[in-house]
């Protein structure tokens, strides 16, 4: 996978300072992360059933075909991390700071 360069100015118009702009970055990849997580999980469990119970311990229990394309179709999903930058990059991200941040003496 190359590694795609950043437009440093621009990601640091997006936000206050270039530090505000990573730290966004990474809350939203882990959001978009775990609602991955979760949705993959949901269509495995949706997909888990038991073809045969092993009955000797070197038996290996048979894998789903269809639990095969679903994480095939997983890892050919965009990162989390790029699908975060393109969104602050497009202005599709919004943020806010916490009311109680803001109101704290210095």
């Amino acid at each position: 996978m190359p590694i795609k360069p950043l437009d440093i100015e621009k990601l640091s118009n997006e936000a206050e300072n270039v530090y505000e702009a990573i730290v966004l970055l990474l809350k939203r990849a882990r959001q978009i992360n775990e609602e991955m997580k979760i949705e993959f999980n949901q269509r495995i469990e949706m997909l888990q059933t038991k073809i045969f119970e092993p009955e000797e311990e070197t038996e290996q229990p048979q894998t789903n075909p269809d639990q095969i394309l679903v994480a095939q179709e997983f890892e050919k999903r965009p990162k989390p991390t790029e699908t975060a930058i393109a969104e602050l990059m497009e202005n599709r991200l919004a943020y806010r700071y916490k009311e109680d941040d803001l109101n704290r003496p210095a």
